[in-house]
């Protein structure tokens, strides 16, 4: 698959700074026969949304403690598999975050 491999691994790397803005305006700008970053993008979405969901969900369950030990789990859970699609999108291939659903 053909692609900008730079952009494609920006697309990952920008949820650690921008959440799922960073995907979502990397999927709205990307070149339309460019597929390898729009690829890319949808799945970092659509990981980053799932964060998201069991971020809020580790939130409300701070009330009973067990939110404070998911919500540090979840963050570097978050980091390590960011940070290895972005490696995967440099080399050119298409990263699926393993038990990620295609909401996007």
């Amino acid at each position: 698959m053909e692609g900008d491999t730079t952009l494609a691994a920006l697309a990952h790397a920008s949820a650690l700074v921008a959440s799922f803005f960073g995907p979502l305006l990397f999927l709205i700008l990307a070149d339309d026969d460019d597929e390898l970053v729009k690829r890319n993008a949808k799945n970092a979405l659509n990981f980053q949304i799932v964060v998201f969901v069991a971020l809020v969900i580790s939130g409300l369950l701070t009330v009973v403690l067990i939110g404070l030990l998911l919500i540090p789990l979840i963050a570097v859970i978050d980091l390590v598999l960011v940070l290895i699609a972005t490696v995967k999108a440099n080399d050119g291939e298409v990263y699926q975050y393993p038990y990620t659903p295609d909401i996007i």
